[in-house]
């Protein structure tokens, strides 16, 4: 018997219907867009047609053969829009009822517009014929049992094509008792931040403030400005950015507070700048001065707090640099805070602590700025009781200076101890053994390529293997002893400004003025940093050779700063403190982790070994290596 679709489907559609959940049929599907696949529908109902877009979300309908040309649809979220002068209807949600079927009744067909299309390559396409009187028989009996859209409706067997709609989002009561509402000025209806797209007229989202970034003033052509951003998150798990320019930003700057619900409407949506938005949404959202703000005054439960997806420390070594990741960890140690200039003259503080997690490795997280006296003080103190907690970081950027090292940005959240399955988990594991458990840092280690303890090697090794002759260079750790420092030049004059996250570092000198000048920056400033340059002989049981330990080298080696050994043999001229500081590391052992590669001097090839990491022996790891070692041996030999 045939299929009765929604009268007057289209038409109260486009007059502002968006709760009829009306049966209709898809005469046709268009892949358009070349950036970004978007769907689109040509709709029936039977005697008028429109063209809908389907969400980005719901793709794989189509994709997955779901949804194809002929297939009788029940709309369950949608909204009419305008785009360009032509109405359009978006498809939030919506199901199939009848995958094949002929074409219905005699529908006006809309002419094609002039959006870049690109024809689907499966399915067949029903031939619709104008000339076709009254609605044509179903072309598969196993649709005989379908009812009329009205039966359909009241019948029980629907009830699995009715998911529940949000209702409609109630202004507040300075809106209300004015007169007669005209349709464009509705209430808009509340939709998940999944659902948004720049197709749709009127819109409401209902979110919680998860991040809000500083106010920043900036000047182009234009002239001067200021902007700031802040990241909404709903109930669905739907993140978005939203970004507010000059006369908005005096609107909404103040009432904007982290972890308020609000819902927010008018706005316009943009393609996101993923060089700053690290969210996972393409769109972001630009509020304007007539857009709407309205806090929601009773807490929504159905919302969390935050939302992470954390990567464990084992995954960062492989990860991108500068992309932006959630990681949790034991904080095992924090360091003190020290001042670093900026380029820009400015200066800030850094702090330096470490985390560990399950997968026995540990990573550098930099704090940068406010972080470091807020909750890099906190963390400091913890650990100085000797408690050691659970830090959850919320977008760190990943960095490759020195291996693989987590960095904050303005958008970075720190949570120390947070309350969460992942956190209790990582608790367990290291009241349980994970605390005396041995561990390998990424932040340096990364760079030996992943090195494991198979890479050990001898001093005799290095010429016997002709490491370092290559195109690139071979990393490598021995286990050796340091004989002789060089004392004469064991560091140089540095820049101390910043050029984005790291330290300038190249070498500065004294101008006319008394003041110090780097070539590089072109700046100068009254005061200079010290880093070592150290030459330092070891030596194994094979063997000795020369090595170059720079700055983070150097004071794992010495155990002080270049700036502090500088102080003392140069401005003190204390040379009594500066032999017992040299003298206190000869002959001591240490993990020396090498980069190998031969490099041209003039001439002349030279083969340069760089110490890239100086570990102190630590016995028991080492004893431990050397018992894995006799078993991977005694079992290799079975």
């Amino acid at each position: 018997m045939p299929v009765n679709l929604t009268a007057n489907a289209i038409a109260a559609i486009d007059g502002g219907d968006v709760n009829a959940k009306p049966l209709v049929q898809v005469l046709d599907i268009k892949l358009i867009g070349s950036s970004q696949e978007r769907y689109r529908f040509l709709l029936s109902d039977a005697v008028a047609t429109q063209h809908a877009m389907l969400a980005t979300q719901l793709n794989d309908r189509v994709k997955t053969g779901r949804v194809r040309r002929g297939s009788i649809i029940q709309l369950i979220e949608y909204i009419g829009s305008t785009v360009q002068k032509r109405k359009i209807i978006v498809i939030l949600n919506m199901e199939t009822i009848i995958l094949d079927c002929d074409i219905i009744g005699k529908p006006r067909v809309l002419e094609i517009d002039s959006l870049p299309e690109k024809p689907l390559s499966s399915g067949p396409r029903p031939s619709i014929n104008h000339s076709v009187a009254g609605a044509q028989n179903l072309s598969r009996t196993s649709y005989n049992n379908v009812k009329t859209s009205s039966s359909l409706n009241q019948g029980g067997n629907m009830q699995s094509f009715r998911p529940t709609v949000q209702p409609s989002y109630q202004p507040p009561p300075n809106y209300k008792n004015h007169g007669a509402i005209m349709r464009n000025e509705a209430p808009a209806r509340i939709i998940p931040i999944a659902a948004l797209n720049p197709y749709q007229g009127r819109w409401a989202i209902k979110a919680r403030v998860t991040a809000k970034g500083d106010l920043r003033r900036y000047n182009n052509a234009r002239g001067d400005g200021k902007v700031f951003s802040f990241d909404l998150l709903d109930s669905d798990g739907g993140e978005i950015r939203v970004t507010c320019f000059n006369a908005v930003v005096d609107r909404f700057y103040d009432t904007i507070e982290v972890g308020k619900v609000y819902v927010i409407s008018k706005g316009s949506l943009k393609p996101a700048q993923k060089n700053f938005n690290h969210l996972k949404n393409e769109w972001e959202i630009f509020l304007e001065t007539t857009s709407s703000v309205d806090l929601c005054p009773d807490e929504d439960a159905s919302i969390p707090r935050q939302q992470f997806s954390f990567r464990p420390i084992s995954e960062i070594a492989n990860a991108e640099s500068n992309s932006i990741l959630d990681i949790i960890g034991v904080v095992v140690t924090v360091n003190p805070s020290v001042p670093i200039m900026r380029k820009n003259g400015m200066e800030t503080q850094r702090r330096i602590l470490n985390l560990k997690d399950q997968s026995g490795l540990t990573v550098e997280l930099t704090l940068w700025g406010d972080f470091c006296n807020r909750e890099g003080q906190q963390l400091h103190d913890i650990v100085e009781a000797g408690i050691f907690p659970i830090l959850a970081v919320k977008a760190g950027k990943v960095n490759d200076f020195s291996g693989k090292s987590i960095g904050t940005i303005s958008a970075t959240q720190l949570f120390i101890n947070p309350d969460s399955g992942e956190a209790d988990g990582l608790r367990n594991w290291f009241d349980r053994g994970g605390k005396d458990t041995a561990s390998h840092s990424i932040t340096k280690d990364a760079i030996l390529g992943g090195m494991k303890n198979e890479t050990r090697k001898c001093l005799t090794q290095i010429k016997d293997e002709g490491l370092g002759r290559s195109d690139k260079p071979d990393w490598i750790a021995v286990k050796a002893t340091v004989s002789f420092i060089k004392t004469d030049s064991f560091c140089y004059t540095a820049c101390p400004l910043m050029i984005g996250d790291r330290q300038c570092n190249k070498k500065v000198t004294k101008s006319g003025n008394s003041a110090w000048l780097c070539d590089r920056c072109n700046q100068e400033f009254e005061e200079c940093d010290y880093r070592y340059l150290l030459q330092v002989q070891i030596q194994d049981y094979s063997g000795m050779t020369w090595v170059t330990a720079f700055q983070e080298a150097g004071e794992e080696i010495l155990g002080c700063s270049a700036k502090e050994l500088y102080v003392w043999k140069n401005e003190m001229q204390d040379d009594l403190k500066f032999l017992e500081v040299i003298q206190n590391c000869l002959f001591r052992e240490f993990i020396f982790k090498l980069k190998i590669k031969e490099e041209i001097y003039g001439d002349e090839q030279k083969l340069k070994i760089t110490v890239v990491k100086a570990d102190k022996l630590n016995y028991y790891e080492e004893s431990r290596f050397l018992f894995d070692s006799i078993t991977k041996r005694h079992v290799a030999t079975y």
